[in-house]
Formats: C-alpha cells, structure tokens, sequence
C-alpha cells in the first residue's frame, strides 16, 4: 500500500500582492506525475487546501483540474479541512466528489464512524484503515463551561482532541477485526505539535486556548499524516509521525529549504519506509541583507537565478542607511535591469530602537497579539506575581474572543 502525504497547498494565495497560480498549477500537475510514477494508492491532503475561506474562483478551478486529472490514475484522494478552510465550502461539492473517488472530511462529524475510512489498493482490495482528522474547532467537540480560567479551556480541549483520537483509533481496531486482516491504521490532523518548527506564514489556530498538542496523546497508529506547520519535519524524532510541509514557500523564511511531499509504503500490516519527494522549484524567492553599495552586487548575483519570464522575488534588509526617507526608490532603483522584482523592503533594527521587534527581520505587521504581549512585557520591571496574573488575564481574553469568533 503506498499513501502520498501532502498538505498546506494554500491555493489562492496572494504573497506581497503577488499570484502565485503558475506556481500551483505546476506543482499539482508534478504531483500528478508523482501519483502515476509511483503507482500511488491513495493521496492525503491534511489541511488547509486554500488559503481563505472563500477562495477566488480560479483557486477552485485548480482544486476541481486537480481532482479530474487524479482520478485517471485510479488513486483515491482524502482532503480534510484546516484552519484556513471553510468547512461550508468544501462540503459543497463533497457528495460530487464523493463520485470521482474522492473523500471530503471538511470538519469534525457528529458521527465519528463516518470520520474512519478505508483506502483501497488499485486492484480494490482494502489496503489501510484511517482515522481522518481535520482540524479541529473547539466548539466541535466542546461547550464552554462558566467560571473556566485560560490554563483549564487549554486542557480541556487537549483532553477532547485526544478523545476524539482515541475514539476513532478504537473504531479502526474494530474495522481491523471485522476484516480479519492485517491493515495498518493511518491517522492525520491538522494542528501544531509540541516541539515543531513553524515560520512566518503559519497562522496560530489555538489562540488563547491550545497552543501545541503533545505527541505521546496520538494514538499508536501506524503513521500520521499532519498538515499546519510548512517545514517538513517528524514529530519528536518519530518515524511515523510527520509533517509534509507546504509545497511552495509560503513566507520568505521559507527560502533555501527543500520542499517536499513524503511517500508512506506499507507492508505486513505496518509501516515499511516513508520516502520524501523533493518539490521542484517553481518561483525562486530570494532574501539578501547589507548597506546600499552591498546590495547592488547582491541583487546581481540574485538576478542570475531569474529571468525575463520568471524573475527572483527578493527581500531586501538594509542596514547602514536605514536613516535614509528615500530608501525604497533608491534599493528600486538597484533593481532596475536585472531579473529580480523587489517585493519587500525592510529597515534594519538597531537594539535600542527594538523594544517590541525581536531580530532585525521582524516588523511589528507580522507578530501575533501574543507575540506582542510578550515583548511589551518583557520591556517592564515586574514582580512575578504581577508577571502570571497579567499572563492570566492576557489568555483569558483571547479565549473569549476565540469563542466569539
């Protein structure tokens, strides 16, 4: 049985007003590739398809090209919903779906025996059992209780995740035994992991309640496919616990790290080897720092990469002259002739002037409400106590708001 593990597509989005359809359009067509040429039985895409939850038409138009074009291969395709996703909108088109040998999970159900499906292998046999978790919205599985502070809401919904884990775990073992076969059990989910490594372009998805779930709460399954953090990684060094990370990079933090979608083999009942596949290449970004006469041979050697059809989106940090009012035009102005668009120019920071910017990279646009929080925090002399109860109050408001969202 051979599973391809994808996730974090982010179809439709716009990178510093920049479209970035040719580069999906590409990748989906290589994935497709990638499904025939290793005789792949079943595709998990584990969340975040789009990157709103109301996707511009021809972001839905690439979704629908790619679902027709998988189904000539005789793979069966399993989306489910992230955090991005509308739950609404990709129900939609789930019964279509359904029809082109495609499962939908846009959300949890109210039945989890409707959460357990079985993939098959091309020749119809059952291949695998899996658990397929979405990401997972705290009014899904929980009601708010009155008098609840932030630290109780968090455990509470660690405690419902993995109950609902464990509850469909329990399901598969009883769909195993019914079958009398020897069929691993697959899980996935949608959420960020204790430990993982995230990067700019990834949206906090627990605010104020659950910030990361631990490993050791997922079931003992044979391998578990999860989407949300972009840098391909395992989870706590675990073989079969593991992110894909988004095909395309999604932030420039992203640049000069391979992507890549993870082929899960299975034999005997159990896992046999996880290969990663290397995403091509499709836009190059690149991100270069230093004063203005620095930047112009750095933009020359960058421009190498680029060419009139395609050229490098850059990042440009100026240090030395960030004093000057007239910085855009003049780095702009660098780039003038060369296979490169400036996408972002950024200032650099001198220590005393960052008391709520942490690293020269950083602008305050990027940083979460929390983030923030801490670095204002962080600028004052406080007693401890002072320290948790601010802390306290801090969570407990974001986990209000969270629920009114």
């Amino acid at each position: 049985m051979r599973i391809l593990h994808t996730s974090d597509w982010h179809l439709g989005q716009h990178f510093l007003g920049k479209n970035r359809y040719d580069e999906h359009r590409a990748f989906l067509s290589w994935l497709v590739e990638q499904v025939e040429g290793h005789g792949v039985d079943a595709v998990i895409l584990a969340g975040d398809v789009f990157d709103t939850g109301t996707p511009p038409s021809y972001a839905r138009e690439l979704y629908n090209q790619f679902v027709v074009e998988l189904q000539r291969t005789g793979a069966h395709l399993v989306v489910l919903g992230g955090n991005h996703d509308s739950v609404a909108m990709l129900n939609e088109s789930r019964e279509l779906l359904g029809c082109l040998n495609v499962s939908v999970i846009a959300g949890v159900l109210a039945e989890p025996e409707r959460q357990l499906l079985t993939l098959h292998r091309r020749n119809g046999e059952p291949g695998a059992l899996l658990c397929a978790v979405p990401f997972i919205r705290s009014r899904e599985v929980l009601e708010s209780q009155a008098g609840q502070s932030g630290r109780d809401k968090q455990q509470a919904l660690q405690q419902a995740i993995a109950d609902h884990y464990r509850t469909l775990f329990e399901l598969a073992e009883g769909r195993r035994a019914q079958l009398a076969a020897a069929l691993p059990i697959l899980a996935t989910g949608h959420l960020a992991t204790v430990g993982a490594s995230s990067s700019d372009s990834v949206r906090e998805i627990y605010i104020g309640t659950l910030e990361a779930f631990p490993a050791a709460a997922f079931p003992a399954a044979d391998y578990i496919a999860l989407g949300h953090i972009h840098r391909p990684q395992k989870v706590a060094g675990l073989e079969h616990v593991r992110y894909c990370g988004s095909p395309i990079p999604l932030s420039f933090d992203e640049v000069g790290r391979q992507k890549e979608v993870l082929l899960a083999e299975f034999a005997g009942g159990g896992l046999e080897r996880v290969t990663p596949l290397p995403v091509p290449l499709f836009q190059p970004l690149a991100r270069i720092g230093g004063n203005l006469q620095e930047l112009g041979a750095a933009m020359a050697d960058v421009a190498a990469n680029g060419s009139e059809n395609r050229p490098v989106w850059l990042e440009v940090t100026v240090t030395g002259d960030d004093y000057l009012s007239d910085l855009q035009p003049r780095v702009q102005a660098l780039a003038e002739g060369l296979a490169l668009e400036v996408l972002l120019v950024r200032r650099g920071r001198r220590e005393q002037a960052a008391a709520l910017v942490a690293g020269q990279r950083e602008t305050l646009s990027e940083l979460t409400p929390e983030q923030v929080f801490v670095r204002r925090l962080a600028a004052e002399t406080l007693a401890e106590a002072d320290l948790a109860a601010l802390n306290g109050l801090h969570a407990e408001v974001l986990a209000a708001l969270g629920e009114e969202a």
